[in-house]
């Protein structure tokens, strides 16, 4: 037997027999103040259930005079059309009895009753939605209205489910007053019920402690014996309460079984505090080594000392010390796989996350600074697609170790605090710099990495066409938690891809402002209504003799809160929020609508050239609306031109792939528009299923001169051995054109041309070109005449 067990069965009697004995001598002195107690309380819970019934009464009249001073009944009986009233008034009244409530989840009904039974309208927030009056509320309402009383509350008890209080008040339906008694039979009876659950649960409680029924009555009730009570509930509703004749003995049984588990209860309390002390001063090894264990489990300290006892303490604190040690080494090598990005073995975003927001907590609190450095490799996808993702990956690793090198380097030589460099996702890498603004630290970070890049990016003795972009933001001037300056540093990043790639932005004021924008016209977006803001203009294609051979149709938006927003603007917010949809069909269907307005301006000949959204062609309903378009004003579909983007045609998936092959085999042509403005290779242009490849103003600005001529012939020659007509954007000048036109171009179109116009402004201007057109035919004729005379 342990030394423990030896002092519990030397003490645990004698204090037992001490407390029995105590506990004892206190039930008999004190038995008639239990009976006078018990009496006490009797009478104050019956006081008290009455208060709590009173207090249900009073909220019941509350909520039917609220109802009656607000709108919604009025507008209810007021009503004319009966299924708007029920429903849409009807959910008013709903609203306001909840807002009324102040527990959602109590029983409330209101019933709108006209004399003699009439119900208008009945609600009760219960979970049955076709709950009905309660025949015991329709006969009370029966005895209210037969009655010459105006107002009444009552309880009732029904024979199926809980009482209820119920009040009831006759308005006149023109003021929502109380009527005078002539004037009852056209009033209306409003009637709420509330179930008094404070009140029947504790009435439950009551018979349920007192084992027995609570008696409640319309007529005085009287006290019964010795433990009996009586209270009042209203004018004319009593409750009385009488406990069997046994309960009180069963309290003094109940009192006796508590004192006599109180003395055990204490006398091994007593026992506890005596082995407490014997523990402290007899196994004060045992209680070392628990200290021990609990302040490594709450971290106040990192491990647990060797002890000097022999024996069993010995070996325990010996072999507690090694599995903490054990545990200690497993969870390390556990967060450090949790915090570590499998592919480039550098942070991940979780651990990003939790370590920028201490370093940025750690720079609130002695008023430093930190910069956000965000990067983005652009054209990471095409060289994930094209050679594959084994080398994509290979990438994304040296990448990572190179950027590491850089900032390691940097931050040794400045002496700067641990600086974190993590993978987010894909190809978007975060460093986050310990530094001040100003110092040189970020614009020598920043060099050095988009350095990386000046020449493609070399890996395995091969450049790949990859560059960066990288976004700027500084806490706390652009951001005062982790979450906004990570949108500060990506709304800059964008910025730094809209200046040429492979740079820097920092984060302005300006980029705030974009940002701001880019949301109002988002939320403008949803709701817009193109046919009343928005319009179609055409641009005028000619071929080499000025003959116009295609429109094409923009989108143009003048919205009355952001002003003009020009199609570089919406369009893309349009395609990632998922909003494009409702754009593209109207932009098809106010299209179509004008093709044969066109046709009658340039000739039958003339096709129309609908730009449709990137994102557009994923969907598998684009075909069935085009299709709709050309049943629903009649044209052919070698009419349309559908023009997609080149950057679209480079990432053709397998639903695009389909639908732009469903639109060709339905007769439909296809444009590849915007050519050269991505990345271009030759292979893509022998892959492009399209029949027109329209050269964009940029590479058209870039190729129209005497030194590039033979490199703009060799492209255009490449087009036409595709079978492709050839379509230059951007022709402003007559040089250009001429140029254009030596290399073997097809097709014009450009402001020398005509700028975009109206469908009214363009038939004008088909009627100017017919009048110049006559009257140089007329000088021709007339020259010719001269000449023969």
């Amino acid at each position: 037997m342990t030394l423990g067990k030896r002092a519990f069965t030397l003490i645990f009697p004698v204090v037992l027999t001490g407390y029995v004995l105590a506990a004892s001598l206190l039930y008999v002195s004190q038995s008639a103040s239990i009976m006078a107690l018990e009496r006490a309380r009797l009478w104050q819970q019956l006081g008290l259930l009455g208060a709590v019934f009173q207090n249900d009464v009073t909220q019941n009249k509350s909520l039917i005079y609220s109802m009656i001073e607000g709108s919604a009944i009025r507008l209810f009986i007021n009503e004319a059309n009966a299924g708007y009233r029920s429903n849409a008034i009807g959910v008013r009244i709903q609203e306001s009895i909840t807002s009324l409530s102040d527990d959602p989840t109590r029983f409330v009904s209101m019933a709108i009753i006209r004399p003699p039974g009439t119900i208008d309208y009945y609600y009760e927030n219960s979970e049955d939605p076709f709950a009905e009056i309660s025949a015991a509320q329709r006969e009370h309402a029966r005895k209210i209205i037969d009655s010459p009383q105006l107002s009444d509350w009552s309880y009732i008890e029904p024979e199926k489910g809980d009482p209820l209080i119920v009040h009831s008040e006759f308005l006149d339906p023109l003021t929502l007053n109380r009527p005078v008694s002539s004037a009852k039979a056209a009033s209306i009876l409003l009637q709420t019920g509330v179930r008094p659950r404070p009140f029947l649960d504790m009435k439950k409680a009551l018979e349920r402690e007192y084992a027995t029924a609570l008696e409640i009555s319309t007529y005085p009730l009287t006290a019964r014996g010795a433990l009996s009570a009586t209270v009042k509930l209203g004018p004319a509703l009593h409750a009385r309460l009488t406990p069997p004749t046994g309960h009180l003995d069963q309290k003094l049984f109940k009192l006796k079984l508590l004192l006599g588990l109180g003395a055990i209860g204490l006398s091994l309390l007593t026992i506890g505090i005596v082995l407490a002390l014997v523990r402290r001063y007899i196994t004060n090894p045992i209680v070392r080594l628990d200290r021990q264990l609990t302040d490594v489990m709450s971290g106040a300290r990192t491990e647990i000392a060797t002890s000097g006892e022999t024996g069993e303490i010995g070996r325990l604190s010996a072999n507690m010390k090694q599995l903490h040690d054990e545990a200690v080494e497993s969870f390390g090598l556990v967060q450090a796989a949790s915090w570590t990005d499998t592919l480039t073995t550098i942070s991940n975003r979780e651990h990003f996350n939790v370590r920028s927001t201490q370093i940025l907590d750690a720079a609130r609190d002695s008023n430093a600074s930190c910069t956000l450095l965000f990067i983005d490799v652009d054209n990471f996808k095409f060289v994930n697609d094209k050679h594959g993702h084994k080398v994509g990956d290979e990438l994304l690793k040296t990448l990572a170790s190179r950027i590491l090198a850089i900032v390691t380097a940097v931050a040794d030589r400045r002496a700067l605090p641990e600086v974190l460099v993590a993978r987010l996702s894909g190809d978007e890498f975060a460093i986050m710099v310990q530094s001040q603004p100003g110092d040189g630290t970020i614009d020598e970070i920043t060099t050095k990495i988009l350095d990386l890049f000046s020449d493609g990016f070399e890996m395995v003795d091969k450049s790949f066409p990859v560059t960066a972009s990288i976004g700027i933001a500084v806490f706390p001037e652009d951001a005062a938690s982790l979450p906004e300056l990570l949108a500060s540093a990506d709304a800059a990043m964008y910025q730094a891809k809209a200046q040429g790639k492979n740079g820097s932005a920092r984060y302005s004021r300006s980029l705030h402002e974009k940002r701001t924008r880019r949301r109002r016209i988002e939320e403008e977006l949803r709701t817009v209504n193109p046919d009343e803001e928005m319009h179609l203009v055409f641009m005028p294609i000619v071929d080499g003799h000025g003959k116009v051979t295609a429109c094409e149709a923009l989108l143009r938006w003048n919205s009355p809160l952001l002003g003009q927003v020009t199609p570089d603007e919406f369009i893309p917010i349009a395609e990632t929020t998922g909003l494009f949809s409702k754009i593209d069909t109207w932009v098809i269907d106010r299209a179509m609508s004008n093709c044969g307005q066109i046709k009658q301006l340039f000739g039958p000949e003339t096709v129309l050239c609908i730009n449709i959204s990137s994102a557009e062609l994923y969907t598998k309903t684009i075909a069935d609306r085009l299709c709709d378009g050309l049943e629903r004003y009649g044209i052919d579909a070698g009419s349309i031109e559908i023009e997609l983007t080149e950057t679209f045609a480079v990432k053709l998936g397998d639903q695009s792939q389909r639908n732009i092959e469903t639109l060709r085999a339905k007769g439909f042509r296809i444009s590849i528009d915007d050519f050269g403005a991505g990345y271009t290779s030759v292979q893509q242009i022998i892959d492009y299923p399209a029949e027109t490849i329209k050269l964009d103003r940029e590479l058209v600005e870039s190729l129209t001169n005497g030194v590039a001529l033979a490199t703009l012939r060799a492209l255009i020659a490449l087009c036409h051995a595709q079978d492709m007509q050839v379509v230059a954007e951007g022709v402003d000048t007559t040089e250009k054109m001429t140029l254009l036109a030596a290399a073997g171009c097809d097709l014009y179109q450009g402001y020398l041309i005509s700028q975009p116009r109206t469908i009214e402004d363009l038939g004008i201007w088909a009627m100017q070109r017919l009048m110049v057109q006559a009257t140089e035919a007329a000088g021709k004729t007339a020259a010719r005449a001269a000449s023969g005379a």
